[in-house]
């Protein structure tokens, strides 16, 4: 097993999950086999109970995982599906240690950041480097591992003296550090400055880590004088420094390092240079430059998408529905604007505290082709985003609920047309005469991490011919990753299908709801599972792609075409059969001439 180390240095936000992703995908385009892990400092067991506000988003994983979201960054850009252990926290670490502390595994010895804490890092970095995560059995070829944080912070120097034990533990030439640092351009003197980068490097010598590669984060490419400045400091060789600058888009940042040799640097670090192939990133290319136009001043062709949602002060708290968003349109030729709608700006308290804003919001949701409600907790903005479902349905504008923005839309049917006023989730009102959403009974209240429904589960479609399925490329059953402790009432079903809605797929004891559709409607669908976590470029998920088509008035060609699996739709499975039988994001077929002509975007590729 080979590893590739990532670390930061000067600032936080540089982009090391982007710069390690992006090494990953490099280092496979050579025909090798690589897995990921990310680092967490905090003393957090997992990201499960944090606050979007205070970490971004929570990223889902098939065996139920609540994870940082440069794991979501590691599955799309290297196409894996990777595990609960893919992500070491302090948390963690700490817990097996007081564990094994408390059966007696230390023969009482005193227990110590070192050597117990360190040799437990060290210990589960190699255990989950050998965890199979591309479908294929046995370990991978290389472990690309990122270390969040930034050089210096005491939190993760339990892990630095950990990673410097472990590049002398492995093998020589099986340890390469990739450090990403700082080159900051003074706008008074328009230079750039190497100072910052060579304290963070010396600092990180300090602390026994040699970096072997420089990827230097600056508005512009490194002046020759300036890589030569850093060589001469850092004690990093020219060729082994490279400039991740300022580009329109992250697509460009593989093909950036795959310019400028990095993966041979890497190679001959690891001695796995002569055995490479040519990196080979065609299809990668050929979606970079669809983006790129799609996004050029003079391309008028667009698509507006409504998110409505409570944490919109932080977009990455829906950093994968916008990336599944994204995909989708890419796929569907069309330039993806997303408007951004407090939820609750659209309620009447704020018509009356903040009229403009209130307007404001309204204006923009009507001025969308699609709406989104996505998922979340918390009752602040529920009231606006039932009003936002409520407005989709009536104006028969495309709607896609996920989670909450499912139940949601229950609710709000619940409360429209069957008359039912008070009807609520016992989320919110837990004294509510009609409960529409209940409190899963497998669920805990007194312990909030990791007690909810998590994970992949399955979903079985009823109703053969709705157009989930058809999405799904007929499926009879499709596995998403869900992560909730409430659900739509079963007994409630009977009334609401027989005003109207249809619930399409439920779990496989019937009396689960996953997906709901109206029929009379367009296109209006809600999920109690995730999709956006499983999606990628060149595989974007069939209900993200069902929303894009839908709001460009394209659905029709999708559903009425009865061969549009074969030719390639969202996600199709290539079974050989014209009538796949099960739906897990699998790949999708290329068209006949291998190219990103069509509705939608086929083969794969991977992207942030």
């Amino acid at each position: 097993m080979k590893y590739v180390l990532v670390t930061g240095g000067v600032v936080s936000g540089l982009g090391k999950g982007v710069t390690a992703s992006s090494i990953g995908l490099l280092l496979k385009s050579c025909g090798f086999r690589v897995t990921s892990i990310k680092i967490d400092p905090y003393l957090n067991t997992d990201a499960g109970t944090m606050s979007p506000f205070e970490h971004g988003e929570v990223f889902v994983l098939d065996d139920g995982g609540e994870v940082d979201l440069d794991l979501g960054n590691y599955e799309r850009f290297l196409d894996i599906t990777l595990t609960r252990d893919n992500n070491i926290t302090t948390g963690k670490i700490y817990q097996s240690v007081i564990n094994k502390e408390r059966r007696g595994d230390y023969l009482g010895k005193t227990v110590q950041v070192v050597p117990h804490i360190t040799d437990a890092i060290q210990e589960w970095i190699e255990r989950a480097a050998k965890i199979p995560v591309d479908g294929k059995e046995g370990p991978a070829d290389i472990c690309v591992i990122e270390l969040g944080g930034t050089i210096g912070d005491i939190e993760s120097m339990p892990f630095i003296e950990a990673l410097g034990q472990f590049s002398y533990r492995v093998d020589p030439g099986d340890f390469c550090l990739v450090h990403v640092s700082l080159v900051p351009v003074l706008n008074v003197v328009g230079e750039q400055k190497t100072k910052p980068t060579q304290h963070s490097v010396r600092g990180l010598r300090g602390l026994g880590l040699t970096p072997n590669i420089l990827a230097c984060r600056s508005t512009m490419a490194l002046e020759e004088n300036v890589k030569q400045k850093l060589c001469q400091f850092c004690h990093v060789p020219a060729e082994n420094i490279v400039t991740l600058y300022d580009v329109p888009n992250i697509w460009h940042i593989p093909l950036l390092l795959r310019d400028q040799k990095a993966h041979e640097a890497i190679l001959k670090e690891l001695n796995l240079l002569g055995i490479a192939r040519k990196p080979d990133l065609t299809e990668w290319t050929a979606r970079t430059k669809v983006y790129d136009m799609l996004h050029d001043p003079s391309f008028t062709l667009q698509v507006k998408i409504a998110m409505v949602g409570k944490y919109i002060g932080l977009k990455d708290s829906y950093l994968s529905v916008l990336k599944a968003l994204l995909h989708a349109s890419v796929g569907c030729r069309k330039k993806l604007i997303v408007e951004w709608v407090e939820a609750s700006h659209l309620e009447d308290i704020t018509a009356k505290e903040d009229p403009d804003t209130y307007k404001a919001a309204w204006n923009r949701l009507k001025g969308a082709d699609g709406i989104l409600v996505p998922g979340g907790f918390g009752d602040r903005g529920v009231q606006g985003k039932i009003l936002a479902a409520k407005y989709a349905r009536e104006s028969k504008v495309p709607f896609l609920g996920i989670c909450l923005g499912m139940q949601i839309a229950v609710i709000e049917y619940a409360r429209s047309v069957l008359g039912l006023h008070n009807a609520n989730t016992e989320e919110f009102d837990p004294q509510t005469s009609n409960p529409c959403v209940i409190f899963m009974p497998e669920g805990s209240k007194t312990h909030m991490g990791g007690t909810m429904r998590l994970g992949s589960r399955r979903t079985y479609f009823k109703i053969p011919d709705c157009k989930s399925a058809k999405l799904y490329g007929d499926a009879t059953f499709v596995d998403e990753r869900h992560r909730h402790r409430y659900e739509v009432n079963p007994d409630m079903i009977s009334k609401l299908e027989a005003a109207g809605l249809s619930f399409v797929g439920r779990d496989e004891t019937g009396r689960r709801m996953e997906i709901v559709e109206l029929p009379s409607h367009p296109y209006f669908i809600g999920v109690q599972f995730h999709p956006e976590f499983k999606s990628r470029p060149g595989k974007p998920s069939a209900l993200f792609s069902g929303l894009i088509a839908a709001s460009c008035g394209q659905l029709d060609l999708l559903l009425n075409k009865s061969d549009h699996v074969s030719k390639g739709v969202a996600n199709g499975l290539n079974t050989g059969k014209a009538t796949p039988k099960v739906w897990q994001n699998g790949n999708c077929l290329k068209s006949a001439n291998g190219s990103l002509n069509g509705v939608y975007s086929n083969g794969n590729g991977v992207h942030h």
